[in-house]
């Protein structure tokens, strides 16, 4: 997802976004433990997936406070 499309989004489907990324990244991290995992570039990038969407949550509250 790019950073565009995430500040089009609303809070609460971010906050969601995230929970399934953090999900995705679980699972990537028992697979790679058990060597199952094979594109180990899946772990950094949804660690920035969450970071961005994070970010944008936080500009969001900036802005309407």
């Amino acid at each position: 997802m790019k950073l565009n499309e995430m500040r089009e989004k609303t809070v609460e489907e971010l906050q969601s976004a995230i929970l399934d990324w953090k999900k995705d990244l679980f699972n990537y991290k028992v697979q790679l433990a058990t060597h199952k995992l094979e594109n180990t570039a899946l772990i950094s990038k949804t660690k920035a997936f969450i970071a961005q969407a994070k970010t944008v949550i936080k500009e969001k509250e900036v802005t309407n406070a």
